[in-house]
Formats: C-alpha cells, structure tokens, sequence
C-alpha cells in the first residue's frame, strides 16, 4: 500500500504526510459532521482519531450521518462504536480510539490530551464553550462548525494567536435559534462544512497558516462570506482575555437540570440567560409540535412524548421525564 496517500503527497509533499500519518485528532461528536469530518481524515492516513459520542444511531440519522446503516439503526449501536467499525474498514492503519459519554467539564481535559488539533462537531453551544476553554487553557487549535438548513458556518480558534477565541465571537454576533429539528437541514451543507473543517486540520498539521477567518455559507442561494474577526478579540473575555477564568472549563457557568421531586418532570436552567421570542418560535414551530399555547411569558406544547413549558430566559421545565440526561436531549433539540 505504500502509494496509498500518493496523491495526496503531491499536493502536502512527503513531509507533509508523514505529520499526518504522525498527528493526534480529537473529534467530538459523530452526527452528521462528526461523520462526515472523520471519513475524510481516516483516508487523509491520520495516525490516531479519538471519536467522541453519547449518542446511538436511529433511522432519522441516515438522511445525512454518512457513516451508518440500517442495521446499525436496527440494532441502536452507539455511533462511536458503528463509526469504528466502519473506519477501520476503510483504513485498518489508522488507530481509532471511541468513547461514549457526554463531554462536560470533568472530563474534557483527559479526552483531549496530546491532541493536535480538536474538530467540533457537536450539537449544543454549552458543549462548545467547555471546550473552547479546555482548548485556550492547553493551547490546542480547534476547529469550530455548525450547519443547519442549507446554511453553514466554520471558525477557527487559535489558542495563543492574536485572534478572538469562541466565546469573543458568540458575546458578540446574533444567536443562531434554529437547530436541525426545528429548521431540518440537507446533507450538501454538511459536506461543505466538514471539507472546511477538515482542510483547516491539515493545514495545522502540516504547518500551514490558518487564518482567523469567519467564513459561512449557503449552500441552497450559493451566498458565501468571509469575515476578518480579529478586531472582535475581547481583553476581558473570561475564556481568553487578561484576567480569564476559563468559566465553562471551571464548571462556574453551566446548565443547571433538576428532577422535580413528585413530579416527574426536570427543570432546566441553562448557563447564561437567553432572551427567547416566544410568539416567533411559536410560528416557527407550529409545524413540529402539538398542542401549543403561547402568551408573552412562556409557550407550553407537546414535544417527543413530552410537555414542555419554555419561558422567555431559555428556562424550561420538560413533563412526563426524570432522567436528566433524556431531558437535556430533548431541551437541546428546540432551543439548541
């Protein structure tokens, strides 16, 4: 096999692909991008991938998560698991490492340990926010995107360069509020981001420039922007500025889910306050939920088996649920 990456070296040269085939990355998330973003790297020959999931494979899944079947639908295989299995079928030289928890601030320091480079390819910006701390604290490049829709965004955080780190930009730019389940999303979208993605890591690794760079796209209208955010880099950013805190590494900002005794039902308070419009999302929603009654103060609907009261901060009290980790998947797929 020893022309396998021949194309590929005569593009990054040789030493360019003995780094890769040397590199350590950290993929955090194995939906649609997560899947997307690790078939690309595993055929780039890169020597170690981490595959980060709590989540299993359901039908829905196989419109855009590349890597799964119907049978691993069938069977509920947690996705870093059938992701593995179908890897290493592709490149049997790339060591493959999965784990199958949720990322949070106790562990997220051990799971990215010696990484070169970190990709996100989660869900939920709580989740982001502790890892752009854990990845500023250790210095370590990563690689944020998200797609919804036909729309798709990538950034780059560069621990230690001249540049705003995540939580810079997210204090500071409009809120995204649609998430896949509420707005759907086509797979084109998904593909253009991770290519992103995933060209930005070899360009780390091989030792190339990245620029700090917002860069989104719509891949339904062919709108694309590009965005120098340097002058978004905040001092007083509790992540990175003069005096951080790192406060989503340090647990200080987080959400907050309990069960309510007697009730059978989980109250959710999310880490930093959101100013939710609640007659907007009612409309937008209407399609996707049942049963749903608005006022000024809080939406109350029926959602994945489920009662969900929404109040206009972002908290949220889901019925007919004690587990607080069902509830957390349920919050994130509305209010993301």
């Amino acid at each position: 096999m020893k022309d396998r990456y021949r194309k590929q070296e005569l593009f990054i040269g040789k030493d360019g692909q003995a780094k890769v085939e040397n590199s350590r990355i950290v993929l955090i998330g194995m939906g649609a991008l997560g899947s997307a973003s690790a078939e690309m790297l595993v055929r780039a020959g890169i020597g170690e991938l981490v595959l980060i999931d709590r989540d299993y494979v359901e039908y829905h899944n196989l419109q855009r998560q590349q890597l799964y079947t119907e049978q691993d639908a069938a069977a509920y295989l947690p996705k870093a698991s059938a992701a593995k299995e179908r890897l290493q079928a592709i490149n049997h030289q790339v060591t493959l490492h999965t784990v199958i928890e949720n990322v949070d601030h106790h562990n997220i320091e051990h799971l990215i340990e010696d990484a070169d480079v970190i990709v996100d390819a989660t869900d939920n910006f709580e989740t982001r926010l502790i890892v752009n701390d854990a990845a500023v604290k250790h210095g370590i490049p990563y690689l944020y995107g998200a797609c919804v829709g036909s729309y798709g965004i990538n950034y780059p955080v560069l621990a230690n360069k001249a540049a705003p780190c995540l939580h810079c930009l997210l204090e500071q730019l409009p809120q995204q509020s649609e998430t896949c389940d509420t707005a759907g999303i086509i797979s084109p979208i998904v593909q253009w981001v991770a290519a992103m993605q995933v060209t930005e890591a070899l360009k780390i690794i091989c030792g190339q420039e990245v620029k700090a760079e917002l860069c989104a796209f719509d891949i339904w209208t062919g709108e694309h922007t590009r965005m120098d955010v340097k002058c978004l880099q905040n001092s007083d950013c509790p992540s990175c500025g003069t005096n951080a805190v790192l406060p989503f590494l340090n647990g200080f900002s987080r959400t907050r889910l309990d069960a309510l005794c007697g009730r059978e039902a989980v109250h959710i308070r999310p880490a930093a306050k959101k100013s939710l419009e609640l007659p907007a999302l009612a409309e937008e929603w209407a399609s996707i939920v049942d049963e749903i009654t608005a006022n000024e103060f809080l939406l109350v609907f029926q959602y994945m088996g489920h009662r969900i009261v929404l109040f206009t901060d972002g908290r949220a009290i889901i019925h007919g649920v004690n587990d607080i980790s069902r509830a957390r998947t349920v919050y994130d797929s509305l209010v993301g």
